[in-house]
């Protein structure tokens, strides 16, 4: 963070490639990661000598959603664009996109602050083709475009953000948005999810913006992070000289940990755009926008707020379970098959307990998992029936995530079922206590710890089926005597 004397000002431009079949203009597949360079190209995307784009519908609709998503005006008429300029990655020389009349405008993201929800401002939400991919070894340049003309969408905050932490709020619950939409699949990794960031300092308590720079190409947030740092440091060096901070595009060296000057900075007319004269305006029908509207899920914060309502949860405990949508639709229908026999967050604690544990090892998402909902609140209702005890049913539990059967299957098989049979465990409490007067008396002197050791006794011989309630109660009882 820069010193009291100066503050920092952010926004962010975020592009994310959108889940679709086939890429923007084309038929190829945009399912290429990993593929051999190259491979997932035709005449269309390698910009052939007559070849002709089509608008590919899917990637309209994912845009309308994030839109929607993000609290936007969808626009009823859309236009593509060209937008010129001389890189390699696009052979096309340029690239197609949206300008004046983007598909998204004027909505917002909520995010948490110390102080409070704070609403940042997108300014648009606007589809375009992505570019390919430029590796450079051994001396040369070499570029596969595989990714060239895959669906993306580039979503503009308004410059809102006035902390590092604010930013990774904002491209944390982005994220997260548009991987419960089904948009995109947001993996950073993949480069499926790129940020740039807008950064200018100026004095504290100004309105006037100061001269911003852009640092490009970031693809974690931990570089987004680290980007934002270096620049505030460096812009306020240059600010307390006396000096002026120039308007240029930025590149980040990570290895480096510093930016480094890519180009003077470019505006608008530099990149000459214009309609693109092969693709026709689109006009959005608004039943479209409303069918869209209707297949929304429930968002991340509205679903949070609904867990700790409608749940009881703790605010910690709704964000774990709905960090991923999967997991939050495993949790509700858990909850509504185990219904009254369970409070919801003893049904949580198991969640994130026992269960994230076998999930975690065994590196299957939650979805695939062979311990369905309906399966898991049979366990869960066993426990609360006091059929089985808890130390049972996590083993249980590992067995159902093996075999994929019913817990009372196993229960029943294995003879799991918890004794409860007060007469049959008095006489078990009354052996032990007359095979161990030694304990016996230490006990009664004063060294009540060893009240633990007397139920672990009584449960290691019944393997663990003792009801401990009633090993409780038998014990406290007679040791009083």
């Amino acid at each position: 963070m820069p010193s009291p004397q100066y503050e920092v000002v952010i926004g962010l431009e975020v592009h994310a490639e959108l889940i679709t079949k086939s890429k923007m203009f084309c038929s190829c597949s945009a399912d290429f990661f990993g593929a051999a360079p190259n491979t997932h190209v035709c005449p269309v995307c390698l910009a052939m000598p007559g070849a002709l784009p089509v608008i590919n519908k899917e990637a309209v609709a994912q845009t309308i959603r994030a839109g929607l998503a993000l609290n936007c005006t969808i626009a009823e008429d859309v236009r593509f664009e060209r937008k010129n300029y001389t890189y390699p990655d696009l052979p096309k020389g340029y690239q197609i996109t949206q300008y004046e009349l983007p598909q998204a405008v004027n909505g917002w993201l909520d995010i948490d602050t110390p102080a409070g929800v704070k609403r940042i401002g997108i300014t648009r939400a606007h589809l375009e083709e992505d570019t390919g991919k430029l590796v450079h070894e051994n001396g040369a340049s070499l570029v596969d475009y595989n990714r060239a003309g895959v669906p993306l969408l580039e979503i503009v905050s308004e410059p809102d953000m006035r902390s590092i932490d604010e930013v990774n709020e904002y491209l944390t619950r982005l994220r997260q948005i548009l991987i419960y939409i089904g948009a995109s699949t947001g993996d950073l990794e993949k480069g499926a999810m790129r940020m740039e960031a807008n950064i200018s300092l100026r004095p504290a308590g100004s309105e006037a913006l100061g001269v911003k720079v852009e640092v490009k190409n970031l693809n974690s947030f931990r570089a987004v992070r680290n980007a934002i740092a270096y620049e505030i440091a460096r812009q306020e060096k240059i600010l307390r000289a006396g000096g002026q901070v120039e308007q240029v595009t930025l590149g980040w060296l990570e290895a480096e940990g510093r930016t480094y000057v890519q180009r003077s900075k470019e505006d608008a007319h530099d990149y000459r755009y214009f309609p693109e004269p092969d693709l026709p305006p689109l006009r959005i029908e608004r039943a479209w926008v409303e069918e869209l509207a209707a297949g929304l899920p429930e968002l991340p914060r509205a679903r949070r707020q609904r867990f700790v309502t409608q749940y009881g949860l703790s605010p910690k405990d709704a964000e774990v379970l709905t960090a991923e949508r999967p997991t939050a639709d495993y949790f509700d229908a858990l909850a509504a098959a185990v219904g009254e026999a369970m409070p919801a967050k003893k049904i949580a604690n198991w969640v994130m307990g026992d269960l994230f544990r076998l999930v975690n090892d065994s590196g299957l998402p939650i979805s695939d998992i062979p311990v369905t909902p309906e399966k898991f609140a049979g366990l869960l209702k066993l426990v609360a029936a006091k059929t089985i005890n808890a130390n049972t049913a996590s083993k249980v539990l590992k067995t159902m995530f093996k075999t994929g059967e019913e817990a009372q299957t196993i229960v029943e098989r294995e003879g799991l079922a918890q004794v409860s049979d007060a007469a049959a465990l008095e006489t078990l409490v009354d052996r032990l206590l007359a095979e161990h007067p030694d304990e016996v008396s230490r006990y009664r002197a004063g060294k009540v710890q060893l009240f633990g050791w007397f139920v672990g006794q009584v449960m290691r011989q019944t393997r663990g089926k003792a009801n401990p309630g009633v090993v409780q109660k038998l014990l406290k009882d007679k040791l009083a005597g």
